[in-house]
C-alpha cells in the first residue's frame, strides 16, 4: 500500500504537526518576514485552490500583490539547504518506515494549454506535458 493513499485527517493533528514544522524551520530565516512569507507560501499551496501561482497564492494569504512572495523565493536571504534538512528529517520521523521503499515518478501530466510554466514537449513524448517528480513511500504490510 502507498503511503500517499487518500486517508482522513483531523484538521486539528494536521495543523499542529504544520506549525510544529515551520517551528523547526524558523531559525533558518534571518528575518521575520521572510519566515511569515514561506508559512502563508506553504499554507497557499495545501489550500484548495484552483490555480496555484504567485498571485493566487498572495491573495489566498491577504497580500495584495505577489511581491513579497516573489521576493521570497528569488530575493531574500535564507538557508534553503538547511530547510531542506530540516524537512526531511520532519519527514523522516513522522512517516518513516525501515520497511519502505522510497519510489520516485516522473511521469508527465498532459496539460491542454500553454500557460502553465514548464508546459512543452517533454522527453516523455507527449505533445504537452509538465514533468513533475512525485515521490511515493511504499509499505509492506
Amino acid at each position: 500500500m502507498a503511503a500517499g493513499h487518500s486517508v482522513a485527517v483531523d484538521p486539528a493533528c494536521w495543523q499542529a504537526g504544520l506549525e510544529e514544522l515551520l517551528g523547526r524551520i524558523a531559525g533558518r530565516f534571518g528575518r521575520v518576514e521572510p519566515r511569515w512569507r514561506a508559512r502563508a507560501l506553504v499554507l497557499g499551496l495545501l489550500a484548495d485552490l484552483p490555480r496555484k501561482n504567485c498571485w493566487t497564492l498572495a491573495e489566498h494569504a491577504g497580500d495584495p500583490s505577489p511581491d513579497g512572495l516573489q521576493h521570497l523565493l528569488g530575493r531574500a536571504v535564507w538557508d534553503e539547504d538547511g530547510v531542506r534538512d530540516d524537512v526531511r528529517d520532519y519527514v523522516a520521523e513522522h512517516l518513516g518506515d525501515p520497511g519502505a521503499v522510497l519510489v520516485v515518478d516522473e511521469t508527465g501530466d498532459l496539460k491542454k494549454g500553454t500557460a502553465t510554466v514548464g508546459v512543452q514537449r517533454q522527453y516523455t513524448g507527449t505533445p504537452l506535458c509538465q514533468p513533475p517528480v512525485r515521490q511515493f513511500e511504499l509499505l509492506n504490510r
